[in-house]
């Protein structure tokens, strides 16, 4: 903990000295009583046990502390929203995500994830959304309208499976969502060249990746460790989950299928190889609850760097609870005549 104003700390000497004073009057009373003559009405009145006389004054004591660490402007170490942080979303819709090992399906349990995941991340972080199978597609381009990404992520899957962009492209959706971060912004924004003289945009430390496949790569250009090198290029962190177990399978109802079950597991070692080579974190997820769990994490974490922020209000709070705690216990405990 921190404080803005540490000297004013030295306002906690007034809680010592009113202990000292709180003795001072409880020892002139001790001598008073020893001079009264009728214990049992001195009895009644004093009433109450001993700890009970004194725990009002107590909690009144610990109020004051509050109200002076509270005047030392204090400030706590947490993690705070970065300016201008950027987080895209790239999730595998090819047809084994219909796979029902994870349930409703592997796509309906990626969709749920990525709606948790728009609720945990700061309101003003810019969210993108890419979808891919055979090929990638931005189904939504960086923006802090969170509404218009989740409407992408309802739409998922809507246009894609079996027979339309089918097959699964790792390395060239990868490359897309490096494309997509080093986009120059609407307003305008600085490029700067390389040694070959092509214009390109600075690298952006408030960008991140999040990147869901079910599958091992089946089509595409570029392999999937080509397109992590693009990313560690970019100095983009690509942060990856694997969803769905070992034995999924899909049963497509196409001419030429029949009643064909074909197995679709997922292909973990090849998204831990392009987390650890981007620097970002790896997630298998086996059920709905572990790819829920993995965004959620995400959600909280991404776009988010150490930082201080002011907790005056929670010492204000408490001195103020403490107060009227106080203020009713005394009310309540305090002696009566008879």
């Amino acid at each position: 903990m921190t404080f803005d104003h540490p000297l004013l700390l030295l306002s906690l000497a007034i809680v010592p000295a009113a202990i000292l004073a709180y003795w001072v009057i409880q020892r002139r009373r001790m001598r008073y009583s020893m001079r009264y003559t009728n214990i049992d009405v001195l009895a009644s009145v004093a009433g109450g046990t001993h700890w009970r006389r004194h725990l009002p004054a107590a909690i009144f004591l610990v109020a004051l502390a509050a109200l002076c660490v509270a005047l030392a402007r204090p400030h706590a170490k947490t993690m705070i929203a970065k300016d201008n942080a950027t987080v895209i979303l790239v999730i595998d819709t090819s047809g084994s995500m219909q796979a029902q090992d994870v349930k409703p399906t592997r796509l309906g349990a990626a969709q749920n994830a990525a709606r948790t995941f728009l609720k945990k991340v700061p309101k003003h972080m810019r969210v993108a959304l890419i979808s891919f199978a055979g090929e990638a597609q931005i189904a939504a381009p960086p923006t802090d309208d969170h509404d218009l990404v989740r409407q992408a992520i309802d739409e998922l899957g809507i246009f894609d499976g079996f027979g339309f962009g089918g097959g699964t492209a790792i390395g060239d959706a990868l490359a897309a969502a490096v494309q997509l971060a080093q986009r120059p912004p609407q307003n305008g924004g600085s490029t700067i060249a390389n040694r070959s003289g092509v214009a390109v945009q600075p690298k952006n430390k408030s960008v991140s990746i999040v990147f869901l496949s079910d599958g091992s790569q089946t089509r595409g250009y570029l392999q999937p460790l080509e397109g992590a090198a693009r990313a560690k290029s970019a100095g983009i962190p690509v942060y990856t989950v694997a969803l769905g177990t070992p034995n999924g399978v899909i049963s497509p109802r196409f001419r030429g299928f029949g009643d064909r079950v074909i197995p679709v597991p997922p292909d973990p070692a090849t998204l831990r190889a392009i987390a650890a080579a981007t620097g970002g974190k790896f997630f298998n997820a086996q059920s709905a609850g572990a790819v829920e769990a993995a965004y959620k994490k995400l959600g909280s974490s991404l776009g988010r760097e150490p930082g201080r922020t002011e907790i005056t209000y929670i010492f204000l709070a408490g001195a103020a609870a403490l107060l009227l705690a106080a203020g009713l216990l005394s009310a309540l405990w305090s002696p009566r005549l008879p």
